[in-house]
């Protein structure tokens, strides 16, 4: 109790008595502070054992002090300890002697170093029936991410007093009770590790083993982590982080070990915890206090309903061995939960034994209650599989048996219809080889029919040019007529003038019919040109004239079958390119093939635009030559819709085609890839499905005419 800001200690609990009322506080520094009979009146009452950050001016980067003024009875022993549990750097006097030094305590932030003493007792000389001065000069270090993994608070300082002898052997006892815990769990999850790892390599297709042995790995690391026995607060935070990081990843591998275990697909409720741990372990590292609701109240709580969901759901279902899961995950939330009553109620640290409390029995029944049921679940599912292969191994051995009988038989009757089987192969082979000659015969056919496919292509392109010049033949004709018929009448009525006119009409008319029929005549006469037979021999050709001619075939041939049909053409010729040595009829198939299956690609094309009621698609096909270095390069290209890449390796074999039935033999590109070969020369393709195609035919110069 305190009076006149002084606390008299005149009874001893066995649990000691705190010193946490009485004090008074004052931010500064002045070793003057610690002098017994400095007055103190006009400082600031404070409970030290408050939060830190309840507390600004600790945050503040300067030397603060606290005293508190008590007396002790003489009743009671002599021999007292103190227990100090602190959040920063102390130096504590008693009376004015300089008594015990936790961290270090200096003007320069930068030599702070923040101390947790983790209630070891030490021994204090206080007098009896006679006021006593406690006096602590106090600082925070600076850049410490605190957390709240140890006490739900961090208080500046507790203090408390007890017997020496008592309070040694209760701090031994809960470090040996602590100790040995740590050593049975690790020596528990050693075991787990090593079990489970040897089932997955000896049975890598059960993968719930590679899981659980990197959960016991985890949680080996965890268990291994705690005995950490720094006191610096810096690094005891820190690793109070990794150390609560391997818990909560641990017990997410778990959970992901009994989901492959049962069978489970992982859903939306999985990947939420996933996201929720991960987010946790940022939130707890860069927040107080909020991180640590989560992490004790939501996130084990969360991951440990969910093991026991799928647990009871694998049961309901009937699935073996389930119940083991099951029980694992009933054990655990019964345990836990007086675990986590106890500790509100303090039921855990009443000792079980000497140096055992039933916290400690509590904890472990709880934390190994699920990895104990899933590896006896692991356990008895790998002996039930051995189980079943042994079975089937017997069966094996059964119908290895029968089956040798059955072979032997089989032998006999393969003997006996060995003769049957050669004449049966005599005959088939006779049948497959007039197959093959059909075969051949029908290939040949179908060439055919590709190069006659070719000619009606270049016919129907020749008759359009042909029928342009035949029209103004006819038409004049026609007029000749009529003019001859004016001529008679004006001769008959003697109008000489008139008829003078008219004859220079029929005279200009006759010289029109002339020149178009001579262009008929140039027409025919350079497709007879291209198209005559040769025997296949390479002729000097112009080759920009020659692909502009069958470029303009080409287009004239789609558009006498299509007369609705309208694309743009571009020519882009090198005017560097002297005559070639080529076989004009085999070259000019493959310019028409390309050609042609260029404007079927654009109409195609602007017939889908069509359907969908959009515009602002133009039909383009371009044929351009370069030479370059020894080669002459021809290029046709369109702006379709391009070949996918799928089927890119194979437009170049015979009788693959894209074309729907009847309208396409496969054979064009088939037949122009030879033809090219043939030349000496390379034929190639770039394009980007939707937005056109680009062929490109290389010959070589060897035979240019100067």
């Amino acid at each position: 109790y305190t009076c006149f800001s002084q606390v008299r200690i005149h009874t001893l609990p066995r649990e000691g008595i705190p010193l946490n009322t009485g004090w008074r506080f004052i931010s500064g520094d002045n070793l003057g502070y610690a002098d017994p009979d400095y007055n103190d009146t006009q400082w600031q009452n404070i409970n030290p054992a408050l939060d830190i950050h309840e507390i600004p001016q600790l945050w503040k980067n300067s030397i603060v002090w606290f005293r508190l003024h008590f007396t002790v009875d003489s009743s009671i022993i002599d021999e007292l300890a103190m227990i100090v549990e602190q959040s920063g750097a102390s130096e504590i006097y008693i009376n004015g002697q300089l008594i015990k030094k936790f961290g270090t305590v200096s003007n320069n932030v930068n030599g702070i170093r923040a101390y947790e003493p983790s209630g070891k007792p030490f021994h204090v000389s206080i007098l009896n029936d006679r006021q006593n001065i406690i006096a602590f000069r106090y600082a925070l270090q600076p850049g410490i991410t605190y957390s709240l993994h140890i006490n739900r608070l961090n208080p500046v300082f507790r203090i408390r007093i007890n017997n020496l002898d008592y309070a040694i052997q209760k701090y031994n006892d809960e470090n040996i009770s602590s100790a040995t815990s740590n050593v049975f769990r690790i020596g528990v999850f050693l075991i787990f590790l090593i079990l489970h790892l040897a089932f997955y390599l000896y049975y890598p297709a059960q993968k719930a083993n590679l899981y659980f042995s990197l959960y016991a790995l985890l949680a080996l690391c965890f268990e291994i982590s705690q005995f950490n026995t720094s006191h610096f607060i810096a690094h005891l935070y820190n690793g109070l982080f990794f150390q609560f990081a391997a818990f909560h990843i641990s017990y997410l591998v778990l959970l992901t070990a009994l989901y492959e275990l049962l069978n489970k697909k992982r859903g939306k409720v999985y990947w939420a915890l996933v996201i929720l741990v991960t987010s946790e372990l940022l939130i707890d590292r860069f927040t107080y206090r909020f991180g640590d609701f989560i992490q004790v109240y939501i996130l084990s709580n969360l991951v440990t309903l969910e093991i026991a969901r799928i647990s009871y759901s694998a049961l309901k279902n009937g699935q073996r061995g389930a119940w083991i899961i099951a029980t694992g995950a009933t054990s655990f939330l019964i345990f836990w939960a007086i675990f986590v009553c106890g500790r509100y109620f303090h039921f855990q640290y009443r000792p079980l034994g000497h140096v055992y409390g039933y916290g400690d029995l509590l904890s472990n029944l709880a934390l190994l209650s699920l990895p104990v049921a899933t590896s006896v679940y692991l356990g008895l599912d790998f002996a039930f599989t051995n189980t079943v292969l042994q079975n089937k191994l017997v069966e094996v051995e059964m119908l290895s048996r029968k089956n040798l009988a059955q072979e032997k038989e089989k032998q006999q009757i393969l003997a006996s219809q060995k003769e049957l089987l050669d004449r049966q192969v005599t005959t088939r082979t006779a049948e497959l080889k007039r197959s093959l000659e059909n075969l051949k015969s029908t290939q040949s056919q179908l060439i055919q029919s590709e190069k006659m496919a070719s000619l009606g292509e270049l016919t129907a392109g020749i008759a359009h040019e042909i029928q342009n010049p035949l029209n103004f033949v006819n038409n004049f004709s026609e007029v000749n007529n009529e003019l001859i018929e004016e001529l008679e009448n004006e001769l008959k009525s003697n109008n000489n003038d008139e008829a003078i006119l008219i004859a220079k009409d029929i005279k200009e008319n006759e010289q029109k019919i002339n020149h178009h029929g001579r262009r008929a005549g140039a027409i025919v006469k350079n497709m007879l040109q291209h198209s005559r037979s040769s025997g296949a021999t390479r002729e000097l050709t112009d080759i920009n004239r020659f692909a502009d001619e069958y470029l303009r075939l080409s287009y004239h041939g789609l558009r006498a079958k299509d007369k609705s049909f309208n694309a743009e053409i571009k020519t882009d010729f090198d005017k560097t390119i002297d005559k070639i040595n080529i076989v004009p009829q085999d070259i000019g198939r493959v310019l028409l093939n390309l050609i042609n299956n260029a404007f079927y690609a654009v109409n195609e094309k602007l017939r889908a635009q069509s359907s969908q009621l959009t515009a602002d698609y133009n039909p383009l096909v371009s044929v351009q030559t370069r030479k370059i270095n020894n080669e002459v390069q021809i290029r046709v290209s369109d702006n379709g819709n391009g070949i996918p890449q799928k089927i890119l390796d194979k437009i170049f074999q015979p009788f693959f085609t894209t074309k729907p039935t009847g309208q396409g033999t496969g054979l064009g590109l088939s037949l122009a890839y030879d033809i090219v070969k043939a030349h000496g020369g390379e034929i190639k393709v770039e394009t980007k499905e939707g937005e056109g195609c680009e062929f490109i035919i290389q010959l070589p110069t060897k035979g240019i005419e100067a």
